[in-house]
């Protein structure tokens, strides 16, 4: 199975793109679609929908993993990152690809184990886990690290029922 992962964002989309065979992970490629800040903002859509598009044409996924949104402190930015998710979402959807939502907490758990990790262990476990000669950036990182927590099928709280719950310092209560 190919997995498509993906890291929305309206500046810096990552993406990443891993195989998974039996219980063994093979990195496949990995990178970022960058919209240009100056463009308005139907433009900067635009340019995620079709580098996402051009990256599932490239490389054929079979399903696709997308970080929800996190609710910044700022409402504006919030707004401007639902609008790059849904652009994301819009390519996927377009492309017949089935497509699964993990929270960031879903995907640090799959991936290093622990809720609250830092960008810097995620990075580098990502690294350890796909056998890679160096790290990737960030966003990249973040993109592999949806698609590795998909392939695990969700690992941590994505298989558990969380409804009527809360998350405190990485952990369901």
């Amino acid at each position: 199975m190919r997995i498509l992962g993906i890291d929305p964002g309206l500046r810096i989309t990552g993406f990443g793109i891993i195989d998974k065979t039996g219980q063994k992970l093979a990195y496949v490629t990995s990178g970022c679609i960058k919209s240009n800040a100056s463009d308005s903002l139907p433009l900067r859509l635009k340019t995620l929908l079709d580098g996402i598009g051009e990256v599932i044409t490239a490389h054929r996924p079979d399903e696709a993993a997308v970080e929800k949104v996190f609710v910044n402190v700022n409402p504006q930015s919030t707004l401007l990152l639902g609008q790059a998710r849904g652009a994301a979402i819009a390519a996927l959807v377009l492309a017949n690809l089935p497509v699964a939502e993990y929270t960031a907490l879903q995907v640090k758990q799959a991936v290093v184990g622990h809720g609250k990790a830092a960008k810097e262990q995620v990075c580098h476990m990502v690294t350890r886990l796909l056998q890679l000669p160096g790290e990737p950036s960030a966003d990249a990182a973040d993109a592999l690290a949806c698609a590795i927590c998909h392939a695990h099928g969700g690992q941590g709280l994505g298989n558990i029922a969380t409804h009527g719950f809360r998350v405190r310092n990485g952990r369901l209560i």
